[in-house]
């Protein structure tokens, strides 16, 4: 490593026995050496943060590696452990499981020069001859030793070539580019790349990624400047090198910085651990681009930043509309609102009132009252265009937004409603999907995103609209509003189980979001039954953090010093209907917490359904209970499902507890008489 900075990993903590049998094991088992030596200062809240990184993306890499990691209020310095599995253990990679685990925890305000060891570990863990020693070595010393070696050897190559990574920057500081050079692009000049890597906590799959693009190019004689916008620094490429680029690639899963610097650029853009996993594959497909001549013209879309190119068609379907529905919850939460404090003011009756840009009154309360009725009505009036226009633009960017809000518009007027709303910014973001894969010439590229795909966008859109799948869509449309106008009995109880449990698998990720968006597409067009989906909906999605509160308040011992902090907190989320606040407890014990919360998230939803409950707004938890139809009743069925979630947890905690004690007893008796063997290894 750097004469600068102490290597963060000594021998006490590598452990080349690793016994653990899955990746919770792994990490605790790891993480317990880091406790004893220090670097770690509560291990459940360290773990809560290792396993929140966990679930954002699996941390398995092809060749039997994992590298679970995370950035942490509770690591005193940047640290490595590493354990050496015999029989393996599943972290997700798509090849098997991994034997060779090394958990990287670094301060959530650590500097650049100590991060920048953890990246070089990144690096270097892609090179064969640095793994093959690492499962070769005999010794914890001999595993430090290597990782404290060389912060870059040049890996083998059959024939003399330039280092296929070459460092920038001085002293501890982080690289920021690595180079590949070789063979011949365009009119005998090398072919050109520059790149761009980056994950969530930028600490290793931003740099194994530059890594893997870089062998990949000195392989196939391609020349990269890789830009890896990391928490080891930042060094941005240069415009000289952009603009010599014959082509981009974009390895990343949170945004690319200052993105605009590379239009006009042929473009692949995936996913970072498809960087890892398949970089010929990418630097060949970006050479294809280059060769057909197709260029970036637009801004990343939510698509586009959210995974790698193999996802299913299923989960990208779920991005897109998700994409819609986030930009159309806004517009809900102030037409419901506004619509349901006029009914707070005025009454029902309100709903006839005449236009108050007609008839208005300053000291009547009913004209007010009409005021924010009607108010509340014309922002009702944008949810369906606003939905299709955003999923349009979820697909294709900017250019779909035209094409999909005249899809929108076209549904209301054919009265397809929510479903209409739906399949038009499908169609919407298609068509210019469709359009934009076209070679155009290059004199028609500027007027593109401005003219060419919104018209031919919107007079598709509306074409098949009008003409072609709206009136089966509004006739399904009718069709679903009069099925929950009938909702009673068992049938509406069990609408609400199934919602509550929707609500609680997954706490804010798509299976609660898909809940959610059914409740509030069922506002579009009120009735007595969407009213009822939209109070189930709510009071479940309440359920999980008010009990995780309550728990930690009735069985603090069970929980850490971090969770019961949170508990605190959890108190206000839940109260405000928001599921994420039950995330931390979620992440750190899914097994137990997740399935009680369903359990909780049932309860409610079916006592809401049952005691008729209705809501008029999309969200505001407690705050809006004046605004709630049975609303002591729905107190009732929010209380019930938050006590059985808070007791399912405390039971299946304490039997836990009391499964862990006896093997702690035998352990401390096993080790009483014998003595403490001291390994000294230099920090």
């Amino acid at each position: 490593m750097s004469e600068m900075t102490p290597c963060p990993l000594r021998a006490e903590l590598v452990d080349l026995d690793l016994s653990a049998e899955s990746k919770e094991g792994a990490a605790r088992a790891l993480a317990e050496r880091m406790v004893t030596l220090g670097r770690v200062t509560d291990l459940d809240g360290f773990l809560a943060d290792v396993a929140a990184r966990e679930a954002q993306m699996p941390t398995g890499l092809e060749g039997g590696i994992g590298i679970p990691h995370c950035r942490s209020t509770h690591v005193t310095a940047p640290t490595l452990a590493f354990g050496r599995s015999p029989s393996g253990i599943d972290f997700g990679a798509p090849d098997g499981p991994a034997d060779l685990i090394f958990l990287i925890a670094a301060p959530a305000g650590a500097d650049d020069a100590h991060l920048s060891i953890l990246s070089t570990l990144a690096r270097r863990l892609m090179r064969p001859e640095f793994v093959a020693a690492l499962r070769g070595a005999a010794t914890p010393e001999e595993v430090a030793a290597l990782v404290a070696g060389e912060p870059n050897p040049a890996p083998p190559a059959p024939n003399p070539a330039p280092p296929a990574f070459e460092e920038r920057g001085s002293g501890g500081g982080a690289p920021g580019f690595g180079k590949g050079r070789g063979g011949e692009g365009p009119a005998g000049q090398p072919f050109r790349i520059v790149a761009v890597t980056s994950c969530p906590t930028g600490i290793a799959h931003t740099y194994m990624a530059a890594e893997a693009l870089t062998q990949a190019a000195q392989a196939a004689g391609i020349e990269l400047t890789v830009e890896t916008q990391g928490s080891a620094g930042f060094t941005k490429l240069t415009p000289e090198a952009i603009a010599a680029a014959d082509a981009v690639v974009f390895a990343h899963d949170v945004p690319v910085r200052e993105r605009a610097r590379f239009a006009g650029k042929p473009t692949v853009d995936v996913g970072v651990k498809a960087g890892i996993n398949r970089p010929a594959e990418l630097l060949a497909e970006a050479r294809d681009k280059a060769a057909r001549g197709e260029v970036s013209t637009t801004a990343p879309t939510p698509v586009e930043e959210a995974g790698e190119p193999q996802d299913g068609y299923g989960a990208k379907l779920r991005t897109w509309l998700m994409s819609g529905v986030s930009y159309m919850v806004p517009f809900v939460a102030a037409g419901g609102l506004l619509i349901a404090l006029a009914f707070a003011i005025g009454g029902y009756e309100i709903n006839t009132a005449p236009s108050v840009a007609e008839h208005f009154v300053w000291t009547e309360t009913a004209s007010w009252a009409a005021l924010l009725f009607q108010t509340g009505g014309l922002a009702f009036g944008f949810l369906v265009p606003v939905l299709a226009g955003y999923i349009a633009y979820g697909m294709a960017d900017r250019p779909g937004l035209v094409p999909g809000f005249v899809g929108g518009a076209v549904a209301l007027t054919i009265n397809a409603g929510f479903l209409g709303g739906l399949i038009a910014g499908l169609i919407a973001g298609g068509t210019v999907l469709a359009v934009q894969k076209l070679k155009i010439p290059a004199a028609l590229r500027g007027i593109m995103p401005v003219v060419v795909l919104p018209l031919i966008g919107s007079a598709v859109t509306a074409f098949l609209m009008f003409l072609v799948v709206g009136k089966p869509v509004a006739s399904l449309q009718q069709a679903l509003t009069d099925w929950l106008s009938g909702l009673s009995g068992a049938n509406a109880i069990i609408l609400g189980v199934i919602l509550g449990l929707m609500m609680c698998f997954d706490l804010g990720g798509p299976l609660n979001k898909v809940a959610y968006a059914f409740a509030i597409g069922g506002l579009a067009t009120p009735n007595e039954g969407s009213l009822k989906v939209m109070a189930a909906v709510m009071a479940a999605g309440m359920v999980p953090p008010l009990a995780m509160a309550l728990a930690t308040t009735v069985r603090g011992r069970l929980f850490s010093k971090t969770e019961r902090e949170n508990g605190k907190a959890a108190w206000f989320l839940g109260a405000s209907f928001i599921s994420e606040g039950a995330i931390p407890f979620a992440a750190a014990d899914p097994l137990r917490v997740i399935p009680a919360a369903m359990a909780g998230g049932a309860v409610t939803g079916a006592l809401s359904m049952a005691f008729e409950c209705t809501l008029r707004a999309p969200h505001g938890g407690i705050f809006v209970i004046p605004l709630i139809g049975n609303p002591l009743l729905y107190l009732i069925a929010i209380a019930a499902g938050t006590a059985t979630t808070a007791g399912l947890v405390v039971l299946l905690k304490g039997m836990r507890k009391r499964s862990e004690t006896p093997a702690a007893t035998a352990a401390e008796s096993e080790t009483a008489g014998a003595e403490p063997v001291k390994v000294t290894v230099a920090a």
